[in-house]
């Protein structure tokens, strides 16, 4: 009876615990990836297909939350095949060899009602930062919004290399935009 006891306090334990935190299910229809950068002095905003984000939110407990993204670098969608295969290769972001941009969460802090600081390690092209970023988080139709942006300089991650270094055509800061749905 005892052991009967245990067991089913235990179970109970574990279920209130995992009740306060869950992996959410993105809703890809209504999320997006983009990149949006000054092209020949022009903001260009150009969006990513493929992508998977991974986000254990735990509104009562934002410390223990976590979030990881992992981008297919060939699925940058610059709005003409040609552009495209162009960003795929090896001056910009080398798809063959590096196929993933990735970022994992160190930390996520609540930075008031309906704000979070996140920083993680972001890894392109093989280069890896420390990064730090706002995301602003609301509940939506029963479902948990995350709207975010995080400004990188694409000559840190070698994106670009050879003539495309000159920052004259394309600039050096580009600004990567989120917006994840999940539930």
């Amino acid at each position: 009876m005892k052991n009967t006891q245990r067991v089913l306090l235990a179970s109970l334990l574990g279920v209130s615990l995992a009740a306060g935190a869950a992996v959410l299910k993105t809703d890809p229809a209504k999320s997006s990836v983009s990149a949006v950068f000054k092209q020949m002095n022009v903001p260009v905003e150009s969006k990513f297909t493929k992508y998977r984000v991974t986000i254990d939110y735990n509104a009562q407990a934002v410390d223990s939350s976590k979030a990881s993204v992992e981008v297919d670098t060939a699925s940058l969608d610059m709005g003409d095949p040609e552009y495209n295969k162009e960003v795929a290769k090896k001056e910009w972001f080398n798809s063959a060899q590096f196929p993933k941009a990735t970022f994992v969460s160190s930390s996520i802090k609540s930075a008031g009602a309906g704000k979070l600081t996140v920083a993680g390690k972001l890894t392109i092209k093989g280069k890896a930062a420390d990064v730090a970023f706002p995301v602003t988080v609301k509940t939506e139709g029963g479902k948990q919004v995350f709207d975010g942006a995080l400004p990188i300089k694409r000559l840190a991650f070698n994106i670009g290399e050879g003539e495309w270094q000159d920052t004259g055509m394309v600039a050096d800061e580009v600004t990567i935009k989120f917006h994840v749905v999940g539930q």
